[in-house]
Parts: structure tokens; C-alpha cells; sequence
């Protein structure tokens, strides 16, 4: 996780439960019961062993930096003072620093949806930006752009919805190329496809983001061919073929195509 502070200080105190108050938008997923209840057992059982971290917000009142779950297990245990972390002024957070400190460590935890991540990531692209927040989160790039999906589409990618592209297919064109302008520009050229080619063109893009349309209009029409064409060949040549397509990193069915392209190319068709 990234911090926000290059050292961070706190008091060890014991404070009212009910005086450590929540933000409304601080939950990045929903407290899952089952979980909450195992937690509290665990507390029960072997103590607290790190308690949540609040800072002061006014008087006799906290608010809740990080250790949701915890906070909610000591609530379900009816415990009435709980010690806590006190964050000191030199180190508080901002409110917008607290809760993406919070969200990126909600979703560090497996149980979370679909959902619930993208959410997450639509927070965290807002409030630091997609680079950073791919970074807090472990991902990569292209995998915190799918889960952002739309919400992560600029604007003028989005203004071409519904004309010229579908709400997927902008989300799935923007995660293959992420630069904008050239995102634009295939736009353009996908609009003038059927809806057929569009899906295939993008399944082409989303495998290889870096051919040219040139290349990638060149491998459509093979798939098309394909759909036309069907070629028995020998058990030990389709496993020869397979082969080569892992090689090469292609789908078999596109390798036979390319190798018959190239050959009705050499036979001057």
C-alpha cells in the first residue's frame, strides 16, 4: 500500500466506542457478515493485536482512518472502550487521504466482488489518479483499467456513445489503447464496421494493442475466411499447428489463416 506521509506518529489510547464515528462513503465493499463475526471470535479469543487508527475530530470525537472491520467485530462484541491508534496533527490525514488509504485497504482483501473493486477504483483513479492507484492496488495497468471499465473512459471517448460505439466497446477500446488520440482515431475507423467485425476487431486490438488498423483489417478478413472455410488437415499437423500458435502467441485458427494467406500471396492471388 502507498502511504500518503513518509513517517506516521500516534498516541496508543482506549476510547468510548461510540464516540469513533464512520465517514458515510468510507466502505469500499459491504461488511460481510460471516467475516465480521470470524474476527470478532478471533478478538474474543486472542485480543485485539492492532488496533484501528483514528485521529481527533473535535472533541470527545474520532474518526475512522483505517480498521473498519475490526471497529465493526468490537461493536458486535457490545465492547464499550476500545483502544485505538491516535493519529497525531503532525500526521493527520486529509478526509479525500483517509479514505483512499481506507478503500486500498479494503480491497487488498480477497472476499471482495466485482463490483466492489471497480467501485473502489473509481475512487482511487478520481482521488490520485489511475497510475498511482493501479500501483497501491498491485495491479497493472491494463487490469485497473478493467475494473475502473466506463467510468474510466474520458469524456471524448465517451461522447461517442451511442453513435458511433457501444458503452463496451468504448470501455474495451480505451483498456487495449490507452492513449486517447489514438483511441480517437480507431474509434472512427470501427464506426464504419458491422457490429460482427467491431467485436472481432476488438478481440484482435485487445490481444495485440500495438498492430496498425492496416493489419488488423488484414487479420478481419482472414477471420472472416475462416468462417468460409473449412480445412481438414492430419491429427500430427493440427498438433504441429498448435504448437506454433502458442509460439507465436495466436489462436490456431488465426495461425492455419495467416499460413494460408501468405501462401495464396506467394501464388499471386
Amino acid at each position: 500500500m502507498t502511504r500518503y506521509r513518509h513517517a506516521i506518529s500516534y498516541r496508543l489510547r482506549e476510547v468510548p466506542i461510540r464516540q469513533i464515528k464512520v465517514w458515510s462513503s468510507a466502505q469500499a465493499r459491504k461488511l460481510d457478515r460471516t467475516g465480521i463475526a470470524e474476527l470478532a471470535r478471533s478478538i474474543r479469543s486472542e485480543g485485539l493485536q492492532n488496533p484501528p487508527m483514528v485521529q481527533q475530530d473535535g472533541k470527545n470525537s474520532y474518526l475512522l482512518m483505517s480498521g473498519q472491520r475490526r471497529l465493526a467485530a468490537l461493536k458486535r462484541l457490545r465492547t464499550r472502550k476500545v483502544p485505538v491508534l491516535v493519529l497525531t496533527k503532525k500526521t493527520a490525514y486529509q478526509l479525500q487521504d483517509a479514505k483512499a488509504a481506507s478503500v486500498i485497504e479494503n480491497i487488498h482483501r480477497r472476499n471482495m466482488n466485482t463490483r466492489d473493486v471497480a467501485s473502489a477504483c473509481s475512487f482511487l483513479a478520481a482521488r490520485i489518479g489511475r497510475s498511482k492507484a493501479a500501483q497501491s492496488l498491485g495491479m497493472s495497468a491494463i487490469t485497473f483499467r478493467r475494473y475502473h471499465g466506463f467510468a474510466g473512459v474520458p469524456e471524448r471517448l465517451k461522447e461517442l456513445v451511442p453513435k458511433k460505439l457501444s458503452r463496451d466497446q468504448a470501455t474495451r477500446l480505451y483498456t487495449a489503447v490507452p492513449d486517447l488520440a489514438r483511441a480517437l482515431r480507431i474509434a472512427g475507423r470501427m464506426s464504419r464496421l458491422d457490429s460482427s467485425s467491431r467485436r472481432t476487431y476488438l478481440e484482435l486490438l485487445s490481444r495485440n494493442p500495438n498492430l496498425s488498423h492496416k493489419t488488423l483489417m488484414k487479420r478481419l478478413r482472414l477471420h472472416h475466411i475462416q468462417k468460409t472455410i473449412l480445412l481438414k488437415i492430419p491429427k500430427g499437423k493440427a498438433h504441429g499447428l498448435a504448437v506454433q500458435s502458442r509460439r507465436h502467441e495466436m489462436e490456431p485458427q488465426e495461425l492455419a489463416g495467416k499460413i494460408l494467406s501468405d501462401w495464396l500471396k506467394r501464388k499471386g492471388y
